[in-house]
């Protein structure tokens, strides 16, 4: 009988979890990553997330933007220096990380991983701040 209380706790825990990580709207983030989007990359990256041929990358249907979740969440933070390959073309570039909090950052994450043709998996900001304790 004393064990019943340990699985109730259990349970509880898990519910909670679920309810916690169910609650996280994709939707809102990517409409507040717009705004960000446009303050902070819009002016290297362009409206459509097109790039500029030969300087910045696209960001639109890029293959290197969504082969890893967690390495766009270092380079908004920390920032980005020498060569990627993005759809099959180098870039050599400098990218300075943004100073932008947890929730900036996985809005911008998900607003460029869900537009021009991009279909990415959440970005949540517990994700980035585990990006930022490593």
């Amino acid at each position: 009988m004393k064990y019943y209380g340990h699985i109730i706790i259990i349970i509880i825990c898990f519910i909670t979890i679920s309810a916690f990580r169910q609650s996280f709207d994709l939707k809102a983030s990517i409409s507040r990553g717009k705004e960000v989007y446009v303050a902070q990359c819009l002016s290297c990256h362009m409206d459509e997330g097109q790039g500029i041929e030969d300087v910045y990358p696209p960001l639109a249907h890029s293959d290197y933007l969504m082969a890893d979740k967690k390495r766009p969440i270092r380079e908004i933070l920390y920032g980005l220096n020498g060569p990627i390959k993005v759809n099959g073309k180098t870039y050599d570039l400098e990218m300075t990380g943004f100073d932008l909090t947890d929730q900036e950052a996985s809005d911008v994450l998900n607003y460029i991983r869900n537009s021009w043709g991009n279909k990415g998996a959440a970005v949540t900001p517990a994700e980035v701040q585990a990006s930022r304790t490593k």
